[in-house]
């Protein structure tokens, strides 16, 4: 029987590509030697998830020390000249104010069960989030509290312990199938792809394309 759903945050609640993101790049790209806005997309996410990857336990970094880590690597390879905290600023706001998918509040409203949050951001930039679109989920469990970002099994453990949940009483639903997908298999919880392009398949968990599809299933 289902008792809780863990959710992810970047990509499932909030749209990664928007104009946040765009003005990053922007201002990357204008202030550097990369050549283009495409270009300091894919760097800069590039930088971000091997570092996550990276960040584990004794060698774990926070969000913020991987945006300056990563900021300090573009520094000194691709020449950008712009004010760490600038940077770091407009990181928050990615974080903070992406757009909301236009499902999510639906989901939320009518979910019978608790939602717990799982994210590698942290829990003040999820906060200003769900304060800006009213939503309310059970808790939030973030990387820097078990020192471990997703696809590793600590924050997984650490939402079931927190749900009171054991991993046969629980869902996860991401857009992700390395963090996501892996992550939540690696302790036995059922995954549930979110594929919003419809373009994916799999006979190992079930994928849905959007989160009303799964809202139906809850129900």
């Amino acid at each position: 029987m289902i008792k809780a759903v863990f959710i992810d945050y970047t990509g499932t609640m909030t749209q990664e590509e928007n104009h946040y993101a765009i003005e990053m790049a922007k201002q990357a790209t204008e202030n550097s030697n990369i050549s283009s806005i495409k270009e300091a997309i894919q760097l800069w996410w590039g930088l971000v998830l091997k570092a996550e990857a990276e960040s584990y336990l004794d060698t774990f970094l926070t969000e913020d020390e991987i945006i300056t880590q990563s900021f300090h690597y573009l520094e000194e390879n691709y020449d950008l000249k712009m004010d760490v905290e600038e940077f770091r600023a407009l990181d928050h706001q990615y974080w903070s104010k992406s757009p909301i998918f236009d499902d999510v509040k639906e989901f939320f409203d009518q979910c019978p069960l608790p939602i717990y949050i799982i994210t590698n951001n942290g829990k003040e930039f999820v906060n200003i989030f769900l304060e800006d679109h009213d939503l309310h989920p059970q808790d939030i469990i973030c990387g820097d509290m078990v020192r471990a970002y997703k696809p590793h099994k600590e924050i997984f453990e650490k939402a079931l312990e927190v749900s009171q949940c054991s991993a046969n009483e629980v869902i996860h639903i991401g857009d992700s199938v390395n963090s996501d997908v892996k992550g939540a298999l690696s302790v036995g919880i059922q995954p549930i792809l979110l594929d919003r392009t419809n373009t994916r398949n799999s006979d190992e968990y079930k994928v849905c394309s959007s989160l009303l599809e799964v809202l139906e299933l809850l129900k």
